[in-house]
């Protein structure tokens, strides 16, 4: 096993020759975590969504047998964050340089001869661009790209809604609770506790009004984060135990190694008139 606990048998992209590389079964599935470097306001650091993403694909790796067909890209560290830009230290990729940056990456996938590819994505900005660039590469290459997000995964089942209200989950969109607990399982050492907060959302308060508009949902509008509060971060953050954060990671960890093996077993049907 290596320091991260991912097992060696599942090598790094960068650190393999290209001799390596090209002996590589050809079945394999390439992996690829999505991050940003962005505001999570006081009490989480910059870093939370790579930290994220990079510690729920370790978690998920480490059930799958050593023998599984897989190669690991190069996180995405610096992702699409245009709606956090007003807020010192974030770092974000124009939504065409991002897009652009994907398909970079597929492309050399396919290159190498790789039919299957995922995006693990742990920021709610790369959405929209991870699916432009994915049905680009569909078309081009005929590459099958699975696109995957945490937090579109259901919860564990039997979690007391005391422990994560849906209230919270729908609301607490950024810095709360679900991304609080994660961190202090994951990365407890860059958790500020003494500066966890709740700061409400403006969606939370429209949805009381009994208004349809928010900033998610059937008519969502396109958001800035302080649309959401000044402070640019929602949500109840002391919700976000550490023990929460353990639950949580083995069970998203469980869906994604499932993920991974669906990818690998899917049948491929090569696109009328492509390569």
């Amino acid at each position: 096993m290596s320091s991260a606990g991912i097992p060696a048998a599942f090598p790094r992209w960068q650190d393999l020759t290209t001799p390596e590389l090209a002996a590589l079964p050809r079945e394999s599935v390439a992996v690829m975590v999505l991050g940003a470097i962005e505001q999570h306001g006081a009490h989480l650091p910059l870093s939370t969504d790579l930290d994220i993403g990079e510690g729920l694909m370790a978690a998920a790796l480490a059930q799958l047998p050593a023998r599984f067909p897989l190669v690991r890209l190069p996180s995405l560290a610096v992702g699409a964050s245009d709606e956090h830009l007003s807020f010192p230290g974030t770092l974000s990729l124009s939504p065409e340089l991002a897009i652009a940056t994907l398909e970079a990456h597929g492309d050399a996938v396919a290159r190498a001869g790789f039919q299957r590819l995922v995006w693990f994505n742990s920021h709610g900005g790369n959405k929209a661009v991870m699916d432009l660039a994915a049905l680009r590469l569909r078309r081009r290459h005929g590459l099958l790209v699975v696109k995957t997000h945490y937090t579109r995964m259901p919860l564990p089942e039997g979690l007391p809604e005391a422990t994560l209200p849906a209230e919270e989950l729908r609301h607490g969109l950024h810095g709360g609770a679900l991304e609080t607990a994660l961190m202090r399982h994951l990365a407890p050492e860059k958790v500020r506790l003494e500066r966890l907060g709740q700061p409400n959302s403006r969606g939370q308060a429209m949805a009381e009004e009994g208004q349809l508009l928010g900033p998610e949902g059937e008519a969502a509008f396109a958001w800035l984060a302080e649309d959401l509060h000044p402070e640019g971060v929602v949500g109840n953050a002391h919700l976000g135990t550490a023990e929460l954060g353990g639950r949580l990671v083995a069970h998203y960890a469980q869906r994604i190694a499932r993920i991974l093996r669906e990818t690998r077993t899917m049948r491929l049907e090569r696109i009328s008139g492509g390569p």
